[in-house]
Formats: C-alpha cells, structure tokens, sequence
C-alpha cells in the first residue's frame, strides 16, 4: 500500500469536511440548519433536543445584561381599539370601541451592548406590554418588518456572529457576513438595515413590527393568521451615516433624551396598530410561505385584509429606570385567548428561549415584579423560587384538582380550568422532518424594497452595505453577498458590486447557480 497516498487522502479528507458537529454531550448532529418539525405547516416538536440544548446555552451566555436588546429605554401609555374585532378575535383588549388598555413600551438595540451609543446601526426593539383584563399580552417585535434567519436552530449562531469576536472582543464584518453568505434569505433583511431605517433619528418616529405571523381566534374557534404592525403617527426617515456620525459626538443618548423631552412636553409619541389578516386557505395563492420570518406581508396583497385596531399614545416616563425598563420582561409566549402564536419556525423557539432568559437573568418569579405584573387578578398554583412573593389563596393546596378549595364543585368560588379558553385546533399531516421550507423565494421581497426606495435612499443603502464589505478580507464572501443583492435586483447588484469593486462576471455566475 502506498502510505503517502493514504495520508494524503486522509488529510484531504479532513480538510474537505473537517470533524463532525456535536452536542454538548459529544453526540453527533445530523442536521445543524433545520428544527424538526411535523410536516411542512406543522410546529417544531420540543423532542428536538439539540435545538433545545442551543437555545438554553444560548440564553445564559451573558448575565446579567440581554443577550440581545441589552440598551433600551422604556415608557408608559394607553391602547384605544378602534372598534368592537370580535369577529376576528376573542382577545378582550379589541372587543369594544374606544376600550382602553394600559401598555408600557420597551424600544432598545438588538446587538449592540448596554453602554453603546444609540446612534450605533441596529436593528431597533420596539416591544409592547398590553395590561390587559385577560392578563398581559407582549407583542413583542423590531422596526423593520423581516428578519436575518427562518429557523430558531441558527438563532445563537446568527447572534454570536453579529457579536464581538471572542478574542479581540470588536465586532468584525469579515465574521458578520461569513455566516450570513451562507443564509441567502438574510439579504431582505440587510437591505432594510442598511438603508437609513438602520439609524434611527427618533424613537417615536420609528414603525414597529411583529414580523411573525400570529392567529387571531374568534369564540367559534375560527382561526386567522395575523401580523401586527405599527404605524408611527410622526414619521421620520432616520440618520444618513454622516448625521449619525455627528450625533455621537453630541449626544451619546440621543433617541433616550428625545422620548422623554417629547413625553415631558406633553408632545406623546404615539402609532396606529395595524392587523394585516391573512385567512389560512389562501397560503398557496402566494408564491412565498407566509409564515417565513424572512418575508413581508403587503396590504396591496390580494390575500391580506389590513385593518386598522388601535392607537397607543406613551404618555409617561417611569419613575425609576432600573425598575421599568431595565426590569422589563417580553416574550411572545405571554399571550392572551384569542392571540396565539403561529407555526412560524423562528417563532416557536422565541417562544421557549425568551421566557427561559428572563428566567435567568432575573428569576422565575419575574412576572410578579411591578412592570410585568398582571394587572388582572392571578389565580395560580405556582410557588417558591428566587423572589417568590405570590400569596397562595389556600396555604395548604398546591395542587389542582382538590377536594378542599372546592376544585371539584365548581359552584364553590374553586380556581379550575375554563375550557372556553382552550387553544385552536391545527390539522396535521405527513412524517416529522428536519427539512427547509419548500417556498424559500429568498430574493424577490428583497428586489421589492430595494425598487421601492428613492434615489436618496438607494444611494445611502449602497454607501452604508459597501461601507461593511470593503472590509472583508475574503471576497468570496463579498462576491456571494453582492450576487444575493444581484438575485434580489439587477441594479441594486450592479451598484454594489461597483462599490466594493467586485467583478460582475463573476456575480453573475453565482447568481446563475442561485437560480
């Protein structure tokens, strides 16, 4: 046998696909890309445990700052819906015109630590607490309308590539978008970011996103997909690059000092909430999955119904910073009867991983500190843990059903389960997988915004995405990222791959493959 040939090959083995990818517990992982879930429409199944060991190291990296929205500010406000959507949905804080629901509003950056300056380009937090008569409800959601990723399994990854490098501890472009070339989805994302939307001049002029897909459920049980948007009702554009630049230099708090002058002025930033409705037998009428975190939904859809619900108004600075922004917990896993969360893949891990990080960074017993209690009365058998400040109504009964508190007769005042508030039904089909969407169109939202923009603010986009990949030191990269712009919109390709001095040719072979 020839040994140098064998060593040869072994080494090239091994360059070519390295080791294998393991869990914690040194098990092999046979799919690091796609949660499993039942069928195509079905949810992520909680027996995935790698995704499940991912998001749980995830969200106790850091302590006790977020993870992700570490620097943010919060206020106090009213919701006033619009009409009696009873009809939609049996959520109590849209069954009654001009019902009014107290909210305390958190906006923040996602990346960027708790000392950065808010100039800093970010996608923005914009995430609502509604204190509703039913128990509290997060709509909990970013200025931009998609995301970077679809799948809650690259979620952390996403993150700690976004996130200073482990060594110099700076954030780096040359590791930003070696993990992002290789989602070609994110490029919708990117050119929302890098657009002036990306450096906010205010926060009352920002528009807030659900970017999931939620339902809305009526008392029938009938069920309509819903994404929730706010509509700022004092616009603005945001920072070019140069206005940012100079407003670091001026004030390091800029978008803080501006909410609290406008709210101690009594000029209250305020928005529209906007349902846009989107009926479930119509998903394959689109050419996109509607529940893919990466996509838009436009009211010129033939499929969507937007509606107007509600306007907030934040009228109020809370009294201790610490107390309420900094103590201030979301997760779209807090919800109410007639919301309830969609099979979005992304969604259904935010589900488990936000409320497991409050959980960590301030304890079980977080729901009961001041801003995120229930303002409705709370009837549990929960107890004990750090902080535990509950009553129990019965010292003696922690369990459910009884025969001492009257849980057996329900005529006696008992705390049981009322069936009325069961969650919707969901039709199931197929074999569980590990399987990327079918309807992946990672590029046709994306050509959409960037055609929708003016000269100014494509000129901007351009000069800001350039600005990053002028930066990256391996131009493979570069040209993967050009061509996904490319894919996306031939003149939006063009001028970019003019400013990073990409060749075209090259672009467009990789878009060729794309296709």
């Amino acid at each position: 046998m020839n040994i140098k040939l064998l060593m040869t090959t072994v080494l090239l083995s091994s360059f070519v696909y390295g080791e294998t990818l393991t869990r914690e517990t040194g098990a092999p992982v046979g799919d690091n890309q796609n949660s499993k879930t039942a069928g195509e429409m079905g949810g992520v199944l909680l027996e995935d445990a790698h995704l499940i060991e991912k998001l749980a190291r995830f969200d106790r990296m850091r302590i006790p700052e977020r993870v992700v929205h570490p620097r943010g500010v919060g206020a106090h406000g009213v919701f006033k819906s619009y009409g009696n959507f009873s009809e939609l949905t049996k959520a109590s804080v849209f069954s009654e015109k001009n019902k009014t629901t107290e909210v305390f509003v958190r906006f923040s950056s996602v990346i960027h630590s708790k000392g950065s300056p808010e100039t800093a380009r970010d996608p923005r937090g914009f995430a609502t607490k509604f204190y509703t008569d039913q128990g509290n409800w997060d709509l909990v959601g970013n200025n931009l309308p998609v995301f970077f990723i679809r799948d809650a399994m690259k979620f952390p990854d996403m993150v700690n590539s976004l996130k200073p490098d482990p060594q110099t501890n700076r954030q780096d472009p040359n590791r930003i978008f070696d993990f992002m070339a290789h989602h070609p989805e994110s490029i919708h994302m990117w050119t929302h970011l890098f657009s002036n939307k990306g450096t906010p001049r205010t926060l009352g002029g920002m528009d807030g996103n659900g970017v999931h897909a939620y339902k809305f459920v009526n008392k029938l049980g009938k069920v309509n997909y819903v994404k929730f948007r706010w509509k700022s009702l004092q616009p603005d554009k945001g920072f070019t690059a140069k206005e940012a630049s100079e407003m670091q230099g001026k004030d390091f708090s800029h978008l803080t000092k501006d909410l609290y002058d406008s709210i101690k002025a009594k000029k209250y930033p305020s928005w529209e909430l906007v349902g846009l409705i989107f009926d479930p037998k119509d998903f394959d009428k689109v050419d996109f999955n509607p529940l893919d975190a990466t996509k838009d939904w436009k009211c010129e859809m033939a499929t969507v119904n937007c509606l107007k619900l509600g306007v907030m108004s934040l009228n109020r600075v809370p009294k201790n910073f610490f107390q309420f922004s900094e103590q201030s917990a979301f997760s779209p896993a807090v919800f109410v009867p007639g919301i309830e969360p969609s099979e979005d893949r992304l969604l259904q891990g935010r589900l488990f991983s936000y409320s497991d990080t409050q959980r960590y960074r301030l304890g079980v017993n977080y729901q009961y500190l001041p801003v995120n209690r229930s303002k409705a009365k709370i009837n549990t058998f929960a107890q004990d843990g750090t902080h535990s400040t509950y009553e129990a109504k019965n010292v003696h009964i922690n369990y459910q059903p009884n025969g001492f508190d009257g849980s057996l007769n329900r005529d006696r005042g008992s705390m049981y389960e009322n069936t009325a508030h069961r969650y919707s039904k969901h039709k199931l089909s197929g074999e569980t997988q590990q399987k990327m969407i079918s309807k992946t169109a990672n590029f046709k939202q994306a050509g959409e915004t960037y055609r929708a923009y003016s000269e100014f603010d494509k000129k901007h986009l351009i000069m800001n995405f350039a600005g990053d990949l002028n930066q990256i030191k391996n131009k493979k990269i570069v040209q993967q990222m050009v061509a996904y712009a490319f894919a996306a919109d031939s003149e939006y390709g063009e001028r970019l791959a003019k400013a990073t001095k990409t060749d075209l040719d090259i672009v467009k072979k990789i878009v060729k493959k794309l296709k």
